[in-house]
Order: structure tokens, then C-alpha cells, then sequence
């Protein structure tokens, strides 16, 4: 069994060498993101050659964007769109412990035309972004996203080497992927004190990639102690999402995590890296082990958005209407992750 769950910090990776022609050198940085991946579920990467000056670009059309008036805002709406693509008002999403986060959310995904095959079938996760009449909006957004996917590529590949895999064997199943970007706008909060401001949680498709402007983000460490998880200058915070710990059958562990209150408005920008729509995730052969119940197989697409549309109001408005059902075989939320009982 992995460690997960008994750190006490989280290690920071210099990933150059996954750029680099040495295999040698690609290797060892792959061995080292595994074995971060399943003692913590949670690390740091510098080194990846990302121009920052995009996140600068990115901070400042989001800015731009939610300081617009709440009318404004709400033309974009993600409740108006057939894909899950908008504008997420504070209270719309997650509910956890009785009330949902509390913060404003911005989300664009992989942008497809409208005459997509898979938007025109109804795929509720894959198609057209919406974009907000803001100068530069779209054009700053999608090249965050584009040089920021090229990196989760690099990761992907390096997460199948330290399983011992080939270095295709995900990416192969990355083609025309539902991965995700949001903008993530925590107000400023004077009286903030103990609590939280999005609620515990692990994320849905293999990892997540994040940059943010502040404090705030805390991981749930195996005695129950939540532990910080600042931003670090140059550097990507990686995890482990639920599809990863699915095909290692819990080697990989998609650690919980939240956002506490602070006082300083917050902005995070996380991309939550996907595979194909349609991939059928399974547990690979070598982690089929004694003692460890081999995890029954879900679809990539089918399992984002059923998780998406249990923490969503709009979207559970539609499921109470009867307009809406779950994949079959959908699991609940809160189903992965070291302290979740895993379903087989």
C-alpha cells in the first residue's frame, strides 16, 4: 500500500528534464513525480519553460471580468450553455456541510466549433466556449490553456513511465479531451476567520494543474490535519485526481483537499487535465494485487460530469425535473481519495 496520507509537506520537482533529449534524465524525473504521487497525491513543478507572463495576461482579463456588474456576468451564465461553459455565480456550486462555496467561477474547456459530431450528439462536456465581450478575453484564456495542456501532455507521459508503462499509454487516450480551465475569484474578506470557502473535496479526471495568486488552498494529511499549500513563485501545483487513482487502483492517490477563508482576494486558475470523452478507465494489470480489491471501470466523460452534476444547482434542478439522469453506475460524490471508501 502507498503512503499517502502520512506526509507533512509537499515536495517541489524540477521538471526540465522532462524537455530535455536525455532518457535518463526523463526517467528519473518520472520515478520522482511517482513517488510524490503516491506518498502526498500532491506537488510542486518548476522548470517547465511556461512563460508567465500568460498567468500575468490571464490575471488581468479575469480581473476585468468579475469586477463587471453581476448582470453583466449572468449574460454568460453556465446554466445557458448545452457543454458546461460560463460564468458560476457564488452559491451555485457544491454543497458541502449545508451551504455551497462560496466564491465566483469563470469555466472554458477544449473550444469546439459549433458544428462539432460530439456537441451536435449532445455530449454535455464537449463543445463551443462562451465568451464574455471583454477585449482580449478569449485570446488570453486559450493561450493559458494551450501552453498550460502542453505541460499536463509532458506530465501524462511521465506518470506513465514511473508506473511502468510506455510513455504513450495515456496520451494515447488524449486526443479530444473535456480538460478544463477555471478562474477561480475568492472575494476580499476583512472578518475572515476559521472555515472555508470551497468545501473538501478531490478533483474528478487524472491531475490538476494550478497557479493562484495567494494562500489558501489546504490538504487533508493522514492524522487529519490540513496542511497549507502556497503558492510558490515559477511553479505549477500538481494532484492526483480520481481517473488516476482509478488506473493505479489507489497507487496514485487523488488527495482531499479545500480552500480556507483568508482575508485578501484570491484568484486560482486551476486546469484539471482529462482524457477522451469515452476512455474506459480501469485499474492496469500490474497494480491487480492481493489484498487490494481491483476497482470496477468507468468512463472518463461519465464520470466528470456525473460529479459535476451532483455539485452543480442548475444541473441538479434539471435531475429533480426529470430532464437529467446520471450515467449508470455513476458513483457519489466523494468516492475517491485516501479517507474515501473506494468502490469495486
Amino acid at each position: 500500500m502507498n503512503g499517502a496520507g502520512t506526509f507533512a509537506s509537499v515536495p517541489i520537482i524540477d521538471v526540465a528534464g522532462l524537455f530535455s533529449g536525455d532518457p535518463v534524465g526523463r526517467k528519473a524525473i518520472a520515478n520522482e513525480i511517482g513517488r510524490a504521487a503516491g506518498d502526498v497525491g500532491f506537488f510542486y513543478i518548476g522548470g517547465t519553460g511556461f512563460d508567465f507572463r500568460r498567468y500575468d495576461d490571464l490575471l488581468t482579463v479575469a480581473r476585468r471580468f468579475f469586477a463587471l456588474p453581476y448582470a453583466e456576468k449572468m449574460r454568460s451564465y453556465i446554466g445557458f450553455s448545452r457543454c458546461h461553459r460560463g460564468y458560476v455565480p457564488q452559491g451555485e456550486e457544491g454543497v458541502f456541510e449545508g451551504r455551497a462555496d462560496l466564491k465566483e467561477v469563470f469555466d472554458s474547456a477544449l473550444d469546439l466549433p459549433a458544428d462539432d459530431p460530439d456537441y451536435l450528439a449532445g455530449n454535455p462536456m464537449l463543445g463551443p466556449n462562451v465568451w464574455p465581450a471583454i477585449p482580449g478575453f478569449a485570446q488570453r484564456v486559450t493561450a493559458y490553456y494551450d501552453a498550460v495542456l502542453g505541460i499536463g501532455r509532458k506530465l501524462l507521459g511521465a506518470f506513465a513511465v514511473a508506473l511502468g508503462e510506455e510513455p504513450d499509454r495515456f496520451l494515447r487516450h488524449a486526443r479530444k479531451p473535456p480538460s478544463q480551465l477555471r478562474l477561480n475569484h475568492y472575494r476580499y474578506d476583512p472578518a475572515a476567520g476559521d472555515g472555508w470557502v470551497s468545501g473538501e473535496h478531490t478533483d474528478y479526471e487524472c491531475f490538476t494543474l494550478l497557479t493562484a495568486t495567494g494562500p489558501g488552498l489546504e490538504i487533508l494529511g493522514g492524522d487529519g490535519t490540513w496542511i497549507d499549500v502556497p503558492p510558490v513563485p515559477g511553479t505549477f501545483v500538481v494532484n492526483i485526481g480520481d481517473l488516476m487513482e482509478l488506473w493505479t487502483n489507489g497507487e496514485f492517490v487523488a488527495t482531499t483537499h479545500r480552500v480556507r477563508r483568508v482575508p485578501g482576494e484570491r484568484y486560482s486558475f486551476p486546469l484539471f487535465f482529462c482524457v477522451d470523452y469515452d476512455t474506459v478507465i480501469r485499474p492496469l494489470p500490474r497494480f491487480h494485487r492481493p489484498g487490494r480489491p481491483i476497482r470496477r471501470p468507468l468512463r472518463a466523460g461519465e464520470h466528470v460530469f456525473a460529479q459535476t452534476a451532483q455539485t452543480f444547482r442548475y444541473l441538479r434542478n434539471r435531475m429533480d425535473l426529470g430532464d437529467l439522469r446520471l450515467p449508470e453506475g455513476a458513483l457519489g460524490v466523494g468516492s475517491f481519495g485516501y479517507d474515501a471508501v473506494p468502490a469495486h
